[in-house]
C-alpha cells in the first residue's frame, strides 16, 4: 500500500514529505510580514459569564459570531463536563447559549457553520458531532458516548497498533467541513486518525487513513476545510504538513510550512521545542505544525494555517505558497496562545479562538 501511495505521488508531480522535516532550512527565503490590528474587545460578553479555553470560532452568513468554549465547567479535572456554545452578534453583542446542558457536551473541540447556516460542533470527550438548526435545535447527531453504566467507562487509551476503527463512531473527534454536494468530512482524530465521510442525509459514506507517517497516513488529524474545487484540507498536525485529498481520499499534494523564525521566539507555554524531533514522534509543538486550517470564500480563495510555536499564523495560496506571516506567541493583543481554531470570512478579517489566553481575537489584516 505505501508503495503504491508513492508511486502515484510521483505520476502526479507531488513531492513525498517525511513527517520528521524540519521547518528551519537556513536558505529558505524570507516572507513577508503582514501588518494587522486587534479589534479592542470584540466579544461583549454578560456580567456572569466567562470563557473558558476557546476551542472553536466560527462565523455564519449574516456575520454572526459562534463560540465554542471550555467554560461552564463542573465536575472534577478528569470528570468536567467544558463545553458551551454561545452566539454573538456581528457587532459582538452577546445573544444567547445554545444547547445547554446538551447530552453531548464533554470537552469541546471545534465549531462550524455550513451554507445553510446550521451549526455543526464536534466534541472531543463525548466522541459526537452535532448539527442545531439556525434556531438552535439539534438535528443530526454522528457517533455515541460511552455509557455512564459502563464499568469499563474511562478515557479512551492509545494503544499501539491501534484499534480498528467502528463505522459511524469516532475516537476524539476534531472537525468537520462540507463539500459542494452538502456531503460532510469528519477527522476523527486523536486515536483513530482517519477522515470519514457521511452524506447531506447522515448516511455513512466511506472512510479513509491510518495512522501513520507515509502520504494518505495521518497523525492527529486536527482540522479539516473544504476548497471550491472539492479539494479536501487536513491539518495532520502530528506529521507537521497538511494533506489535500479528493472526495474518495486520494492523495494529490502535501504542502510543508517552512519559514524561517527566530530562534530565540519563546513558546506560549511550557519549554521551547528541542530540535528537530526525533522520527516517529508527534511534531504538534514543531515550527510550522499546522493546528488549524482556514480556507476563505470563492471566487479568490486563500489557505490559512496557524502554529503554536512559534505562534503564527500563516497565509498561502491553495497550493501552500506562503504569502506572508502574522503574530507571535503571548498574551497581548496581536499575540497567541495556541489557536485551536480560525474562522476566515474574508481574506483580510480573522477570527482565532485561543486556548491558553480564554479569548477570541477579531483580526484586520493590511497585507
Amino acid at each position: 500500500m505505501k508503495t503504491a501511495l508513492l508511486g502515484a505521488l510521483a505520476l502526479i508531480g507531488v513531492a513525498a514529505v517525511p513527517a520528521v522535516a524540519q521547518p528551519v532550512p537556513a536558505e529558505a527565503p524570507p516572507v513577508s510580514v503582514i501588518a494587522f490590528d486587534s479589534v479592542p474587545n470584540p466579544l461583549t460578553m454578560p456580567p456572569d459569564l466567562y470563557l473558558g479555553e476557546v476551542s472553536g470560532v466560527a462565523v455564519n452568513s449574516k456575520g454572526h459570531i459562534f463560540v465554542f468554549s471550555r467554560g461552564n465547567t463542573s465536575g472534577p479535572a478528569y470528570g468536567a463536563a467544558a463545553a458551551q456554545l454561545l452566539e454573538f452578534s456581528g457587532d459582538g453583542k452577546f445573544e444567547r447559549e445554545i444547547g445547554h446542558n446538551l447530552y453531548a457536551w464533554s470537552f469541546a473541540h471545534s465549531v462550524k457553520v455550513d451554507k445553510q447556516d446550521n451549526i455543526w460542533v464536534t466534541d472531543k470527550g463525548s466522541d459526537q458531532v452535532v448539527r442545531f438548526d439556525p434556531a438552535g435545535r439539534v438535528t443530526m447527531v454522528f457517533g455515541r458516548k460511552q455509557e455512564a453504566s459502563d464499568e469499563d467507562t474511562e478515557p479512551l487509551r492509545h494503544p499501539k497498533p491501534p484499534r480498528a476503527p467502528v463505522d459511524g463512531m469516532f475516537r476524539q473527534v476534531t472537525d468537520i467541513a462540507w463539500d459542494s454536494d452538502g456531503n460532510g468530512y469528519i477527522s476523527d482524530g486523536y486515536i483513530n486518525s482517519r477522515i470519514a465521510k457521511v452524506s447531506k442525509n447522515g448516511d455513512w459514506l466511506m472512510s479513509w487513513g491510518t495512522p501513520g507517517d507515509e502520504p494518505g497516513e495521518l497523525m492527529t488529524p486536527h482540522s479539516i476545510a473544504v476548497d471550491a474545487k472539492n479539494n479536501i484540507y487536513v491539518a495532520d498536525r502530528g506529521n507537521r504538513r497538511i494533506q489535500v485529498f479528493d472526495t474518495t481520499g486520494g492523495v494529490m499534494r502535501v504542502i510543508t510550512i517552512d519559514v524561517p523564525y527566530d530562534p530565540d521566539a519563546k513558546p506560549a507555554i511550557g519549554n521551547k521545542p528541542k530540535l528537530p524531533m526525533p522520527p516517529g514522534t508527534p511534531q504538534t509543538m514543531a515550527p510550522g505544525s499546522p493546528w488549524t486550517v482556514c480556507i476563505t470564500p470563492p471566487p479568490h480563495q486563500v489557505l490559512y494555517a496557524s502554529d503554536a510555536y512559534p505562534g503564527r499564523i500563516y497565509k498561502m495560496t491553495l497550493e501552500g505558497k506562503v504569502l506572508g506571516v502574522l503574530g507571535m506567541a503571548g498574551k497581548q493583543p496581536k499575540q497567541f496562545g495556541w489557536i485551536h481554531e480560525m474562522a476566515c470570512p474574508s481574506e483580510n478579517t480573522l477570527f482565532v479562538g485561543e486556548l491558553l489566553n480564554w479569548r477570541v481575537q477579531k483580526l484586520i489584516l493590511h497585507p
